[in-house]
């Protein structure tokens, strides 16, 4: 009887706050979703940055699996026609139907290194693909001297069967001989550019590299469809400063999206051993890795001083301990389920879940996690078309989430 009345009272609240009430009846709805032991004492810097509290959706929804025939996906966005284009984690993509039928492996692009975290990661295509058919995904370069979240650009032929002209237009160098943290998500901004991240690499040697900012490790960056610094990025005409940097000190950006009201980027990135993020992009700014975190190393010892706060380094908008591993991110900007409109999804892999975030004025006020009975690594999200979510698993899977 007691559970029947909260999930009344967090329908009541989510109706209310479509309505314009205040956030803050939302995210007290229901007691958090995390009900795990955090990895540290940590305290957080203002409230409301971790374990809001939850809600839960008063729509009726479903996740119906479409496939399993995906072969480690990684990314995934929609073509015009309401098709599925999705890449796996080998170097080949696929096309699926939102029914769930699956193409053969469309071939073509540079050869990638998949071992570890590396493999054939984000992709997007252009607003006028209709017309150019242009692809754009991010993948790990294999060199001489290591290997190295790269971005390519190709046209997908009209058979469907290959990439052709596939090139190379970007690399975040250094490479490294390592084969963790790629970062590897994609956006094609309003203005035509595109927005990458990348990783530090992992291991302590790369770490302070997220701090450097003659390093295209642990960055967002912002770049033309050509692979140059973008125009009106922040540190454009700085000596010994890449132009193509907009934001540093990242550990492992695998989220990306942009907010479908204010148009501005937000990421999503892995601590260690907790401190996964959620932030809000501004250009310029420093997100504190190494220097700041949440988290602490996977043998338990603290991360370089273990502070949390200091001047001049950005706070998360929130942040997650123990970890839910956040992947792939979309707004959801349909008026199919009007609860969802501009909430934030965000695939997680060890969470095995998708967690929904609300955000108001900036802030994170409620959290909902779905699919948790699944038990899949959500490696990445997308918004369809038709307006429901499509979101693909490690093990292999493509999930259709939408209203019954």
């Amino acid at each position: 009887m007691r559970n029947s009345i909260l999930i009344t009272i967090a329908a009541s609240s989510l109706a209310f706050a479509a309505c314009g009430q205040t956030a803050s009846t939302t995210s007290q709805a229901l007691a958090p979703v995390e009900t795990k032991d955090p990895n540290s004492t940590y305290k957080s810097a203002f409230p409301g940055q971790t374990r809001i509290g939850g809600v839960k959706s008063a729509t009726n929804y479903e996740g119906k699996v479409l496939t399993e025939a995906l072969k480690s996906p990684w990314g995934i966005t929609s073509l015009p026609d309401g098709r599925l284009l999705i890449t796996e984690k080998q170097g080949t993509m696929r096309i699926a139907t939102t029914d769930g039928k699956v193409s053969e492996p469309i071939t073509g692009m540079p050869k990638v290194n998949s071992d570890g975290q590396g493999g054939l990661l984000g992709i997007r295509v252009d607003p006028a693909f209709a017309t150019n058919r242009m692809v754009y995904w991010v993948f790990s370069e294999p060199s001489a001297d290591g290997n190295l979240t790269a971005v390519a650009k190709g046209k997908l032929a009209a058979d469907e069967k290959t990439i052709e002209g596939a090139t190379v237009i970007y690399r975040a160098t250094p490479a490294y001989k390592g084969t963790l943290h790629y970062g590897g998500r994609i956006l094609v901004a309003s203005d035509g550019n595109l927005i990458i991240s990348t990783g530090e690499r992992s291991d302590k040697v790369t770490r302070p590299q997220a701090q450097s900012l003659n390093s295209g490790l642990g960055k967002v960056i912002r770049i033309t469809k050509d692979g140059q610094p973008a125009p009106g990025n922040p540190f454009a005409g700085q000596a010994g400063v890449r132009p193509e940097l907009y934001s540093y000190g990242h550990r492992n950006v695998q989220g990306l999206a942009i907010d479908p009201v204010t148009g501005d980027v937000w990421e999503g990135e892995f601590g260690p051993r907790g401190g996964d993020e959620i932030n809000h992009i501004q250009p310029g700014k420093n997100y504190g890795w190494p220097t700041i975190t949440y988290g602490i190393e996977y043998s338990g010892a603290k991360v370089g001083d273990a502070i949390q706060q200091k001047e001049g380094l950005e706070q998360p908008v929130y942040y997650w301990d123990p970890s839910v591993s956040p992947s792939g991110m979309t707004f959801y900007s349909s008026d199919n389920i009007p609860e969802w409109k501009n909430n934030l999804f965000v695939g997680a892999l060890s969470g095995m879940h998708i967690a929904r975030l609300i955000i108001k004025n900036g802030k994170v006020v409620g959290e909902e996690r779905l699919l948790t009975d699944e038990l899949q690594r959500f490696r990445d999200i997308t918004q369809g078309k038709d307006g429901a979510l499509y979101a693909v698993t490690d093990q292999g899977r493509l999930y259709r989430v939408y209203k019954k």
